[in-house]
């Protein structure tokens, strides 16, 4: 508070002197509560950068070594060769310690780092562009403040001509990635745009769920006038599912609350996260609050149903009578098929022979939307490699499936899997033993 001393005849310099010290003290409090502000403020916006970078998961790919986060050096395989993350911890020499705030936003938003030199986009900076500025400011002040320093040198990327060579980036760039951050969408509610910042941006879901073009540019970076975004997509023998389709496993086929859960645990009516959702929710999702994860279940759910195209040959569906039948014939040791065979003698222990499991620990394979997959892909790899739930606060043990690539042929993974795609009210179509041979190549060349 401000005093006002006026000027008088009697006022001796006792009193005056009193005055001024009095003046000085509250001139110092306020001076001090200011800057109290101000680290508090400072605080904040720290740990409202490491919330965004979990929102983020950039320790997935920037973390080679728990002990030392941010560093970089882990390896991305794509189509196009072997890339390896970047060191993005403030070390002031092989880091990005020397960025200011621009070279920062410039990096994340255009793929553009501090020397000039471009990024390739498996860093989504396509979908990180519509990162708006006081996230940006948060998310610079955490990698600059709030990251230990870790001197550790880049790994030279090992891509095949001619997408080794970087500049041609700049027309990749030209053609494919977006500019601008999110614009909010005034005939839908603020959870709904919440949702949708997310998902599009900082979340980077279109990275893994939005269909992919020959040069791996996605399709789409939102859902305005494309279908194509969030319509599923297939790479290293993984299929992220259609989130806009509730006959491919989508969204809209799952009530809001549930699909909270499943992103807060991974775990869901009928079956679990695998593969590398597994690890978005066990590094990312889990840590979400509350309102954000209401936020993209009500843009996801929201997402307008397109009309399902499908070029798989369908199997006649199951009848309740004939997926009793096969229940019973299995119980009796009774097998029509080498599918039914393999699927009795490895898979009918955990699944049960009504291919109704048990959840949470084994998930159901009859009336499965993961089963029912147009594209088999998981299915294979996690036959061939296993498979681990995630460990999160809610649901904490990991439980795992085996891997069955080392005692079962492509033939026997084919026929088992056409089997549980044909019953118990399954109607997918049928698996190959070559697709299994596509998927086992690339699990196998993804383990040396």
């Amino acid at each position: 508070m401000k005093t006002t001393i006026k000027p008088a005849a009697l006022v001796n310099a006792a009193l005056l002197a009193f005055a001024c010290a009095s003046a000085a003290g509250a001139a110092g409090s306020a001076t001090a509560q200011a800057s109290s502000s101000n680290a508090t403020s400072a605080d904040e916006q720290l740990a409202r950068g490491a919330y965004l970078a979990r929102v983020g998961d950039c320790a997935a790919c920037h973390t080679a070594s728990p002990s030392r986060p941010f560093a970089g050096g882990l390896p991305l395989h794509t189509p196009f060769g072997t890339l390896f993350s970047t060191n993005i911890t403030p070390d002031a020499t092989t880091g990005i310690g020397a960025y200011t705030y621009d070279d920062f936003a410039r990096a994340v938003r255009e793929g553009v780092t501090r020397d000039g030199h471009r990024l390739y986009p498996a860093m989504p900076y396509p979908s990180y562009a519509k990162v708006d500025d006081a996230d940006m400011h948060a998310l610079y002040r955490y990698f600059t403040h709030g990251v230990k320093p870790v001197a550790q040198a880049n790994h030279a990327q090992q891509l095949s001509f001619p997408f080794n060579i970087r500049p041609l980036m700049a027309a990749w760039d030209w053609m494919y990635s977006p500019h601008g951050a999110y614009r909010a969408d005034p005939q839908q509610s603020v959870e709904w745009n919440r949702g949708a910042y997310l998902v599009q941006g900082l979340a980077h879901c279109g990275a893994c769920h939005t269909p992919h073009n020959m040069l791996g540019a996605e399709s789409a970076f939102d859902g305005n006038n494309n279908d194509t975004f969030l319509s599923g997509y297939s790479l290293a023998g993984w299929h992220a599912p259609d989130l806009r389709h509730q006959h491919d496993g989508g969204a809209p086929g799952v009530s809001k609350d549930a699909l909270v859960a499943y992103l807060r645990s991974g775990r869901q009516a009928d079956g679990a996260a695998f593969g590398p959702m597994t690890e978005v929710i066990d590094d990312s999702l889990q840590y979400l609050h509350d309102d954000d994860l209401n936020a993209i279940a009500t843009y996801l759910t929201s997402a307008p149903l397109r009309t399902a195209k499908s070029d798989a040959t369908p199997v006649a569906a199951a009848t309740p009578q004939t997926a009793d039948l096969v229940a019973v014939q299995l119980r009796a040791g009774h097998v029509g098929s080498a599918g039914a065979k393999v699927y009795l003698d490895n898979c009918s222990a955990c699944h049960r022979t009504d291919g109704s499991g048990a959840m949470p620990t084994f998930p159901r394979l009859a009336n499965s939307a993961v089963v029912a997959d147009t594209d088999p892909s998981s299915l294979i790899h996690i036959v061939l490699t296993g498979s681990h739930m995630p460990s999160t606060r809610n649901a904490p043990t990991p439980l795992a499936m085996p891997d069955f690539g080392w005692r079962l042929n492509d033939q026997q993974v084919a026929d088992v899997l056409t089997f549980v795609r044909s019953s118990w009210g399954n109607h997918a179509s049928p698996v190959t033993a070559d697709d299994v041979s596509k998927v086992r190549q690339i699990t196998q060349a993804a383990s040396k």
